[in-house]
């Protein structure tokens, strides 16, 4: 267990380290802020590393378990209705608890944050019932994303203006933390009880169709609302460091109710698994509760570091940044921030391993990660670009999913659910913690919209990896198609070179024959010769004695 958690507070402290070390730069050369609040920034980090490690040493114990049993279970019982009604339920409560949602219902002034996070929860369960659906009756994921973002496309044109980036943005920050790795867990729990050949490719896509579904109910919701003011984001005035301490003290007990309330429908689900279908043995249900208690403790640290530090640090950051300087010069150091972030990213390494091992060394692990940082590097300069121009969301995020929906009818299946997932692994806790309101506060001191502007730097995050993938996918096709090529043309080359020698072999037989029938012949004449010659002298022979 102690081995455990320190790989997980060092995969924890890799993610959270780059973040450190670019507020450091900043706050000496071009974004200077206060040195209580610098210390505050720091005391932040180091909870966010123990709170993700802990947090993400909870969801191994507990949440994936309960995820992967809890699907086989469903798939057992063989009742159609009984899966569609917990699939939906699951898909519920899981959002509910999601921690990022949260962060950003806080944001949103102008809307109840209970409205937008039962929006977000109805679209997710709509969405995990269709994607047991596909699995159970493999449908093709390719179909139901292009449906889906079509009628995404189509509903924006009759939203509200200001709720378009805020839908956009719910779907790359609902598949946050807690609901990425139970999702999967599900799935591959419903997968494997069929266990036939597609098995490793339904495990993926649920993720994909979680991200999509929170962005067609919201959209529909800004129908409805609208948003108003400006951000939700508050600086306290810190002059010592016993207010910080008092900060975080005064803190803990909100956060600890918020989500002892977000897990306990979660736990219930489980206890009711347990006592009908599951019958797990007391040892593994032990376990699972010690993993749970890890996942609170974690999520309260990292919700109290967010709110507390990250949030404030990153807004003022953004702030004083366009106040101090150019406004351009938010463009390049977005782009840095943004490479940095997702190659630090934990899930990065896993996601590369996995193509990697997929494709069996033909994109390898390094020049994957190369391009999704560098591409997602891109997208958090575009959307500062998107603030500064004041450019729609939409032209950046219906050509991106386009050009990665259209090459669905190229790359083997399997790459486009891994690409469809991957969104959700490059707009991590990170994401929606820091870059977003890094982003609210470039807008709110440029004089931008932060509703039309600002939010859905997460949207174009986790889109980038979507067109990544596929475009590696994309070489994948023409290197595979290649490879077989050649073999055909060595073979092809074999069988001429084998006619060759065929030929060769017959023409020396003919050879051999020609020669063996001539000395036949010649035989036969030499004897023909000796024997009239023979008969020749007996009959002068006897014509002398006549």
């Amino acid at each position: 267990m102690k081995k455990l958690l320190l790989s997980k507070f060092k995969e924890a402290s890799i993610s959270v380290l780059p973040i450190l070390i670019i507020v450091a730069i900043l706050n000496f050369t071009l974004s200077p802020i206060s040195s209580n609040d610098m210390i505050l920034f720091i005391i932040s980090s180091f909870i966010m590393v123990l709170g993700i490690a802990l947090f993400n040493l909870g969801v191994d114990m507990s949440m994936m378990p309960i995820g992967e049993k809890i699907g086989a279970a469903l798939v057992k019982s063989k009742n159609l209705l009984f899966i569609v009604f917990f699939t939906f339920i699951i898909g519920i409560f899981i959002t509910v608890a999601e921690p990022d949602l949260l962060v950003l219902a806080e944001q949103i002034n102008g809307v109840p944050d209970s409205i937008i996070i039962f929006a977000v929860a109805l679209g997710v369960g709509f969405a995990l019932v269709a994607a047991i659906l596909r699995i159970l009756f493999q449908i093709k994921l390719s179909y139901i994303l292009m449906a889906c973002y079509s009628i995404a496309f189509i509903l924006s044109a009759f939203t509200g203006k200001e709720f378009i980036s805020i839908a956009y943005e719910a779907g790359g920050v609902t598949t946050g933390p807690i609901m990425v790795p139970f999702i999967m867990a599900l799935g591959l729990g419903l997968a494997s009880i069929r266990g036939d050949k597609t098995t490793a490719e339904d495990s993926f896509g649920l993720i994909s169709l979680c991200l999509i579904g929170p962005i067609l109910t919201v959209l529909i919701l800004g129908m409805f609302y609208e948003p108003s003011g400006g951000s939700a984001i508050s600086l306290s005035q810190i002059d010592s460091i016993s207010d910080i301490i008092k900060l975080f003290t005064m803190n803990i007990p909100m956060y600890s109710k918020q989500i002892a309330f977000a897990l306990l429908p979660i736990l219930l689900l489980f206890i009711i698994f347990q006592v009908t279908k599951l019958h797990l043995r007391k040892k593994t249900i032990l376990k699972i509760l010690v993993g749970t208690v890890y996942t609170f403790v974690g999520l309260v640290l990292f919700l109290l570091s967010v709110n507390v530090g990250f949030m404030p640090t990153g807004y003022q950051l953004g702030s004083i940044l366009i106040e101090n300087n150019q406004p351009w010069i938010v463009v390049p150091i977005s782009i840095i921030i943004g490479y940095f972030v997702v190659a630090a990213e934990p899930a990065v390494f896993v996601l590369k391993e996995q193509v990697e091992d997929m494709t069996e060394g033909a994109i390898s692990a390094k020049s994957l990660g190369i391009g999704l940082s560098v591409g997602v590097g891109l997208s958090v300069g575009l959307s500062m670009v998107r603030i500064l121009s004041g450019l729609s969301i939409l032209y950046i995020i219906i050509p991106g999913y386009l050009i990665a929906l259209l090459m669905t009818f190229i790359v083997p299946p399997i790459f486009t659910s891994i690409a469809f997932d991957s969104g959700a692994v490059a707009s991590g806790p990170l994401a929606a913690t820091f870059m977003l309101p890094f982003a609210i506060g470039v807008c709110e001191a440029y004089g931008g919209n932060i509703f039309t502007d600002a939010f859905g730097i997460v949207a174009v995050v986790a889109m980038t990896p979507v067109v990544t993938i596929q475009f590696f996918g994309l070489a994948y096709t023409i290197k595979s198609k290649r490879a077989k090529d050649q073999d055909i043309t060595f073979e092809t080359t074999d069988t001429i070179l084998d006619f060759d020698e065929d030929v060769m072999d017959l023409e020396t037989a003919n050879t051999v024959v020609a020669a063996e029938n001539n000395a036949t012949i010649n035989a036969d004449a030499n004897n023909t010769s000796e024997m009239n010659e023979a008969n020749y002298a007996d009959v002068t022979n006897e014509f002398n004695a006549t």
